[in-house]
């Protein structure tokens, strides 16, 4: 069983910034790929960042590169998402995920464990 609980959520205006936390607990958190994903209301789930499991690999939605920051500290059992230059579109609750086995970044049911979710709201 693996934990995870995502914080930092909230109500921003557009061009405002949020920082996305993601607590670890019950496993080897180094042996697990990261993601976080969003989901829109009436949207599908979708990928927005992944990182490796030693940090070092990163990979995003394109609608986000240059906004958003990926990151992790093994040691901290914690993966972050920095989100700059907030838009209205950015609007969704984003989960954090974690997957074991080799896979594919974008696709959520390659990922065995996820959090509950963080709304994230950007005004005009």
């Amino acid at each position: 069983q693996v934990q995870l609980v995502e914080s930092g959520g909230g109500l921003v205006q557009a061009g405002g910034s949020l920082r996305l936390s993601c607590a670890t607990s019950g496993r080897t958190f180094s042996d697990y790929a990261m993601g976080w994903f969003r989901q829109a209301p009436g949207k599908e789930r979708e990928f927005v960042a992944g990182i490796s499991r030693s940090g070092v690999g990163t990979y995003y939605l394109d609608s986000v590169k240059g906004r958003f920051t990926i990151s992790r500290e093994n040691a901290k059992n914690t993966v972050w998402l920095q989100m700059n230059s907030l838009k209205p579109e950015d609007t969704a609750v984003y989960y954090c995920a974690a997957r074991a086995a080799s896979g594919w970044y974008i696709i959520p049911n390659e990922y065995d464990y996820w959090g509950q979710g963080t709304q994230v709201t950007v005004s005009s």
